[in-house]
């Protein structure tokens, strides 16, 4: 089973993705990389993911956008619940420039035959995709009290924060279950290099470390289900496509 994050560029820009793969009772970095296009972001999940095979794909986009105007309510729900913590994400609606191209990157995973998947039985083999944000997943899976603010700022407080995002995920997620095994996975220094000094540099490991974040999340989605996540949003299949959904991992979530 593998589980796929992808740190979508809503426009243009590059994207940050992550495979991992479920191993021996455990969670296995298999690549960080970062891609410009969807035609490229959509060869490298065929060759993750052979067809027919199991996995789970978190996408950090809107894929499902059925409001023409204001904002979805998961979108609301993010606001409501991670406000304090200054994760409320983004409002989606038919009418911004991102939504085209999100919402064809979803059905393009559809059409690959990644069903959305708002509900799911704990280890459940298939092919699924997922909406998720990864500053409310970091808020429950590190028990912050904030975002890491690792997006805007000045160069030096960025670079600060996307150190702490590191550590987070060098020294949380392989005690956490599903366990995130990095002394089983491939060289780490190479996979998760130091966090770099200069703005370019720094915005490819961010989209990285996010791709990581959002793979992480689908696999505790998988592995838990409802028990010990939030669906923001739909509770069914069909209700996805009436409110959209965004998938989170519960507090104190292990």
């Amino acid at each position: 089973m593998k589980f796929l994050g992808i740190d979508l560029g809503w426009q243009s820009q590059p994207s940050g993705l992550c495979c991992l793969d479920w191993q021996s009772n455990s969670l296995r970095l298999l690549e960080l990389r970062r891609l410009e296009t969807i035609a490229d972001i959509l060869a490298w999940v065929d060759v993750q993911v052979d067809s027919g095979a199991s996995a789970v794909i978190a996408v950090d986009a809107p894929t499902l956008i059925p409001n023409q105007s204001g904002m979805r309510l998961p979108d609301r729900l993010t606001h409501k619940h991670f406000g304090r913590y200054h994760a409320g994400c983004y409002p989606a609606n038919l009418n911004r420039p991102f939504a085209q191209r999100t919402v064809n990157f979803g059905l393009s995973l559809a059409a690959r035959g990644f069903a959305h998947a708002p509900a799911i039985q704990p280890k459940q083999t298939g092919r699924y995709q997922i909406e998720v944000f990864p500053h409310p997943a970091t808020i429950h899976l590190f028990g912050l009290t904030r975002i890491l603010k690792y997006k805007k700022g000045k160069l030096l407080e960025r670079r600060s924060e996307l150190v702490k995002l590191r550590d987070y995920i060098l020294t949380v997620l392989p005690t956490l279950e599903p366990c995130l095994d990095l002394a089983a996975s491939a060289d780490i220094q190479t996979l998760i290099p130091e966090v770099p000094r200069t703005g370019i540099a720094l915005k490819q490991l961010e989209d990285q470390l996010d791709s990581l974040i959002c793979a992480y999340v689908a696999a505790h989605w998988w592995y838990w289900g409802l028990a010990r996540n939030w669906v923001l949003g739909a509770a069914t299949p069909e209700e996805s496509c009436v409110t959209g959904y965004i998938i989170v991992p519960a507090p104190n979530c292990n």
